[in-house]
């Protein structure tokens, strides 16, 4: 599109514009650009999500927190005042409600109104609305494309350049929502083929990538000389300089053991800790804080019902059943248990696509099963698992059941009232938080029926040499000094995902994922493994003449990292006869030109001289 384009629709000059955007892209994160003023109140280095500016028009302003000192939204002595989530956008062109910021994140979670159905309305955004190729300009492309996928696209002509007037102003990373290296069908001397942008329409995507990458200070790092491209989200993901800095804040500000002092920085820690469980509660549509046990991550969760409540109930003779799709973390575990009590494990079987078969599921369950523990999202191939109705039918033959959402936190909505599970787990670091720190929920009644399983300070109500009574939980799962600072890191990253919006999140990574699935199943000698039509953004794949360390290596000395292995699941991959796989999974802060980049070297390889015929 030429300038005299622009002004044809009432769009300002092409060089003016460039000015302004190059002006406001080269402050730094949470600074203001050169001749804006900084909004106040905010700490330094406070993500753009926390405030609203003309370039992000969907940030939520920040609730002053009402103590001088303290930044805004940051939990204190005085109490906690929670940040308002972003309104969730329908369809192209709704226009966001205005809200006052009078009711916290936390009395949001709380406030019945908004539990209805328990979910946000489902989005209607298509691929178009994010700056992604519709599916068919995907299958132009792909028709037209080069094998090497080495050719530029055309510039734009004299005069600066710039990605987002490049890009027809969509701002979300590869030219027009064609990643570098596709020549576009239609695209002649700059000019797009396709209509302006939405952001050029009137209509903003609910985030722009661009901004959020922003947020993440490592996605600035170069790996070998070349920029990091970070594919290995389901290993775990990046923290938001928001995150790092709330954690920060906790050992300057706050730092003290919880619950037992009478002075000022344990009432702050204890508050902060307290809000990070309210915040986990609400994140998971918990009834009640109660049910908010903080454990180290998903496998200490794991195994601490196995080894609490599984021991206390399981017996000999009794069934405890997993899916083929297991992570060892819920595997070892019931092993051990069964090991120890008598009891037998089961296995639910997944067809070639790698979907569980809920008919030989029914057939598993009977007055036997005590137990079924399986994963929402599948680590090693993205399925995501029909859990609501596994769950049902684990119900109806009398058996407990436990939901390992690790790999689905990131993704999608948790809601374990609609899911109506027993136990639920999940990791910090696997949803943009710190390691070390992880939930496990359970309903209250079964967790204050369970006996600890652990012994120390904090978990009781009184100790004599004779006798010892414990509190009900969550604090009788929580023996000990606890990684405080962590579970408020948490509760930061929880922030921050609400902030986005999971289902926005969802909706964003869908579309890379179909893009990733279709330009890698072009690529020669390569096969995909994992292909039910219900995944998350997590891909697995061979390469035909590779092991898959040396696809890992050679994409890592352009800055790309992928996991290669067994993905801690060896029973799923040996049961479409693989050792291992090389594995890209995708995160909201991951763009087209990213995969086009990944895509693009291996097709080099496919291609190369190293190539050798198994």
């Amino acid at each position: 599109m030429s300038t005299s384009d622009l002004a044809g629709v009432g769009l300002p000059d092409a060089q003016a514009l460039a000015q302004l955007a190059n002006q406001f892209f080269s402050a730094l994160p949470g600074s203001a650009p050169s001749g804006l003023a900084a909004p106040t109140g905010l700490p330094a280095g406070l993500s753009h999500l926390s405030s609203p500016t003309a370039a992000h028009p969907f940030a939520v302003p920040s609730v002053a927190s009402g103590q001088q000192g303290l930044p805004s939204g940051v939990p204190h002595a005085a109490g906690y005042e929670g940040v308002p989530s972003v309104p969730t956008v329908t369809s192209p062109g709704q226009v966001p409600p205005s809200f006052s910021g009078d009711l916290p994140l936390d009395a949001q979670a709380t406030n019945p109104a908004s539990r209805t159905a328990g979910v946000q309305p489902i989005l209607t955004l298509n691929p178009l609305d994010w700056g992604l190729p519709s599916d068919t300009a995907l299958r132009d492309v792909l028709a037209l494309r080069s094998p090497d996928r080495s050719a530029a696209l055309p510039t734009t002509g004299a005069g600066p350049s710039f990605y987002f007037l490049d890009a027809g102003f969509n701002g979300l990373g590869g030219a027009g929502g064609q990643p570098p290296g596709l020549q576009v069908p239609g695209q002649v001397s700059g000019q797009l083929a396709r209509p302006l942008s939405p952001q050029a329409q009137g209509f903003a995507p609910p985030f722009d990538v661009n901004l959020v990458r922003r947020d993440f200070p490592v996605l600035q790092e170069r790996v070998n000389g070349r920029p990091l491209i970070w594919l290995d989200n389901a290993a775990t993901t990046h923290k938001p300089q928001s995150v790092i800095d709330r954690i920060a804040y906790f050992y300057a500000h706050e730092n003290s053991n919880i619950h037992r002092a009478a002075h000022e920085l344990a009432a702050r820690a204890t508050d902060a800790y307290e809000a990070a469980r309210e915040k986990c509660r609400g994140f998971l549509n918990a009834r009640s804080t109660n049910e908010v046990v903080f454990v180290r991550g998903t496998t200490e969760a794991i195994n601490l019902v196995a080894k609490s409540w599984g021991q206390a109930n399981v017996r000999a003779g009794d069934e405890v059943i997993v899916s083929h799709l297991e992570h060892h973390a819920n595997i070892v575990p019931w092993q051990q248990l069964c090991a120890a009590t008598g009891a037998k494990l089961r296995v639910i079987p997944v067809d070639d696509d790698g979907q569980v078969l809920l008919d030989e599921y029914a057939k598993l369950l009977g007055p036997r099963t005590k137990l079924v523990s399986f994963t929402q999202v599948s680590n090693a191939l993205g399925t995501v698992t029909p859990a609501k109705q596994i769950v049902a039918m684990a119900h109806s033959a009398g058996a407990k059941v436990l939901v390992d959402g690790a790999q689905s936190v990131s993704h999608m909505r948790a809601d374990v009232i609609d899911l109506d599970c027993d136990w639920f787990v999940f990791s910090g670091h696997k949803v943009f938080g710190p390691t070390g720190i992880g939930v496990l929920y359970g309903k209250e009644a079964i967790l204050n029926e369970t006996p600890p399983w652990q012994g120390g300070g904090n978990m009781i109500k009184d100790v004599t040499f004779e006798h010892t009574e414990y509190h009900d939980a969550p604090s009788r799962f929580e023996a000990g000094t606890g990684n405080i600072a962590d579970a408020v890191g948490l509760g930061a990253a929880i922030d921050y995902v609400q902030k986005l919006g999971i289902d926005h999140i969802g909706a964003y990574e869908h579309q890379l994922l179909l893009y990733a699935t279709r330009l890698l199943k072009d690529v020669p000698g390569l096969k995909l493994i994992g292909t039910a039509p219900d995944k998350a953004a997590v891909l697995s794949f061979t390469l035909q003449g590779y092991q898959t360390e040396e696809v890992g290596a050679a994409l890592n000395k352009e800055g790309i990292a992928v996991r290669s292995g067994h993905h801690c699941a060896q029973p799923i991959l040996r049961r479409f006869g693989l050792e291992a796989t090389v594995r890209p999974s995708l995160a909201f802060y991951n763009t087209c030109a990213e995969i086009d980049t990944l895509v693009g070297m291996l097709h080099k390889l496919a291609g190369g001289k190293r190539l050798r015929h198994t």
